[in-house]
């Protein structure tokens, strides 16, 4: 009782300094009220709402969206123009699609210019975070293996040896021209102008890309530059960052030199083992993906991703991790998901690349217009043809001690085509815009500006006639068929073998070697069910025979396939075809992988020291054995039935009828 008469004297009368209900009530119906409602608005609620704000329909909010949408707009626009660009051969046949995105960039730069507003500039952070990794995973991905391992000295060498050449050739004679009084540099110290030459020597894996894939070099060609232009990132960061260190510094010792030897191994190295770590888990992770198949594709995009991003976190190539993330995970990839999840991968990742290098070019055009410039001409004029110069002495060198080695020579159209296709591009770019100096970096930015143009415009432009001209070989468009392909690998295994017998480690010999490793260890855990102990020929003839039916279906021709899913079918005499079913096809196949011949691979040991016979040598094989009884089976019969009348002696009819007796 004493608990309600509190409360009912609480409610009667409020504590002092506190506001009344009413008044509380007052103030949030106030706080709800919409605005321009007076206070005297409470005591007649009925009217309130001929008062009240009507509900707006249509509202207008860009500023909210206006930076998606602009982003958005763009690409629209690019893809417009492509898709135009392609309508009109003869158009697509002269320029270069770079060459057109960058013309649209500047075209939308100028308007922004006009309008008095700020165009965005390509940042640095924008295209190594999130521009860049698409176009490498998926040249990475789709990495063709055999002719870039086939050909990795010759890459090797291009890539680490040509990139130094072009850096401390570029840089020096750099330098010297910034001695000349008429150029007005000689501000610019040694180190700097090798920063310079570290950021212009490497090719561009992007504008090699939008070149050479329309002009369809052939395979060894595109392998060669393209290579180049992927491995020679290790080799541009660890100088970039050794430049940029000395140029803050002002000295530089022996013992920093012997360092930035050794950050080369670290930063290549260190980006190929963090690839190959988040590629055997990508590759792991699959396996168990049976039941989940619309996530298929999304885990070899994110451990790509995370494999880039992990080698930035420590100054690593980002670029070699993605690829050899891409390479290790794509074949135990391949066997464990669907064939939906297949195409998904591929299709997505050419989308992806495609929307990305869109972007770098027309932001490239962009950022031109937006500036700042400090042009001079003595500086612009000596970096173009220096790098033109060092990239010709540096192919043309280097050639020259790679075909002592090569059985296949580079020809003097190769080299010519190789230093032709020394594209930069936005790589170049990206790390000169992360210059500090601000004088410096204005001039530098419009050198490297200037060799983007001139290298993706004049040589984009006028390599296919060259090709043309040259009578340059050009891609294979047919695919391989199951003849090349068991000719391919009876050659592998020939050569193996003769390098056994000579006692030459060759490649064929250590890939013979990494093979069988594989098939024993590593497909066991990385690639589930009866794939794993696939023969080799069975799989390249389910890929090659699925692909020719995606073919066929999106070429409009699925009226000539079977109506079931089963392409294996029986067309008896009477035209009625008999289907096997999907779970007795299964069936078959798991037969067929069990019991087929298996190729016996043995290595026997040799030793010109010991010379005694191998008894398991000497023992005679089970096929061997069965012809030779046949064949004594034979001879058996046809003395047993020799004719009466011929004339034989005792003793010799005795020698054959002992056996028998």
């Amino acid at each position: 009782m004493r608990l309600a008469d509190a409360a009912e004297v609480d409610e009667v009368t409020p504590p002092a300094g506190s506001a009344s209900p009413d008044a509380a009530t007052g103030a949030n119906e106030t706080l709800r009220r919409p605005s321009g409602h007076s206070l005297d608005d409470s005591h007649h609620p009925r009217n309130s709402s001929e008062h009240r704000k009507a509900f707006p329909v249509l509202a207008f909010n860009y500023e909210h969206v206006s930076k998606p949408f602009v982003i958005s707009l763009w690409i629209l626009l690019a893809l417009l123009m492509k898709l135009g660009f392609h309508l009109i051969p003869r158009v697509s046949h002269i320029v270069p699609e770079s060459c057109l995105l960058i013309f649209v960039g500047l075209l939308v730069g100028g308007i922004i210019k006009a309008m008095d507003q700020t165009p965005p500039v390509l940042d640095t952070k924008l295209f190594f975070l999130y521009l860049l990794p698409p176009i490498i995973l998926d040249a990475g991905y789709f990495l063709p293996i055999r002719p870039f391992t086939e050909n990795m000295g010759t890459i090797l060498v291009f890539a680490v040896v040509g990139t130094l050449w072009n850096a401390f050739f570029i840089g020096g004679m750099m330098f010297a021209v910034c001695q000349i009084e008429a150029a007005q540099v000689g501000h610019v110290d040694l180190l700097s102008c090798l920063l310079f030459g570290s950021i212009i020597s490497a090719v561009d894996p992007v504008a090699v890309l939008a070149v050479f894939e329309e002009i369809h070099i052939n395979e060894l060609l595109h392998i060669l530059v393209f290579g180049e232009s992927l491995l020679n990132d290790a080799v541009t960061v660890v100088l970039y960052h050794l430049f940029e260190e000395f140029a803050h510094e002002g000295t530089v010792t022996v013992g920093d030199a012997l360092l930035g030897v050794v950050s080369f191994f670290v930063v290549s190295v260190g980006g190929v083992m963090v690839g190959f770590i988040y590629g055997v888990l990508g590759a792991f992770t699959s396996r168990f993906t049976s039941h989940s198949r619309v996530i298929e594709p999304l885990f070899v995009f994110l451990y790509s991703y995370m494999a880039y991003l992990s080698a930035e976190v420590f100054h690593l190539s980002g670029i070699m991790s993605l690829i050899a993330c891409g390479v290790i995970m794509r074949p135990y990839v391949e066997a464990n998901i669907s064939h939906k999840s297949y195409t998904t991968i591929k299709y997505f990742l050419k989308m992806w690349s495609s929307v990305s290098e869109t972007l770098i070019f027309i932001f490239l055009g962009v950022s031109t217009v937006e500036g700042p410039h400090n042009w001079n001409w003595i500086f612009v004029i000596f970096t173009l043809i220096l790098c033109l110069l060092s990239r010709v002495l540096g192919v043309v060198g280097l050639t020259f001690i790679i075909n002592k080695f090569r059985i296949i020579k580079l020809t003097k159209k190769d080299q010519f085509i190789v230093a032709y296709g020394g594209l930069r591009g936005a790589i170049a770019f990206s790390l000169g815009f992360l210059l500090t100096d601000t004088e410096k970096k204005d001039m530098f930015l419009t050198a490297i500006i200037t060799v983007i143009f001139f290298t993706v415009f004049v040589q984009g432009m006028t390599i296919r006639p060259l090709v043309e001209l040259l009578a340059v070989k050009k891609k294979k468009e047919s695919k391989a068929s199951i003849n090349e392909e068991i000719h391919t690998q009876f050659l592998d295994h020939l050569l193996t073998g003769i390098e056994d017998i000579c006692g030459h480690y060759g490649h064929h010999h250590w890939k013979d070697k990494l093979n069988r490793f594989n098939r024993k260890y590593v497909k066991k855990w990385l690639i589930a069910g009866d794939r794993s102990s696939e023969p080799q020929l069975i799989s390249f003839y389910n890929k090659m025979e699925m692909k020719e039916a995606m073919m066929l279906v999106e070429s409009g021709s699925a009226a000539k396939l079977p109506s079931l899913a089963s392409a294996a079918s029986l067309h008896p005499l009477d035209n009625k075809s008999i289907y096997i079913s999907k779970t007795r096809e299964q069936e078959i196949r798991k037969i067929l992988r069990a019991n087929l011949q298996k190729t016996r691979q043995r290595l026997r040991s040799y030793s010109r020291h010991d010379l005694f016979s191998d008894p398991f040598e000497d023992s005679m094989s089970e096929i061997r054995f069965r012809k030779q009884r046949v064949q004594m089976e034979r001879r058996m019969s046809h003395y047993l039935t020799v004719p009466a009348n011929r004339q034989e002696t005792p003793s010799a009819r005795k020698v054959w009828f002992e056996p028998g007796q």
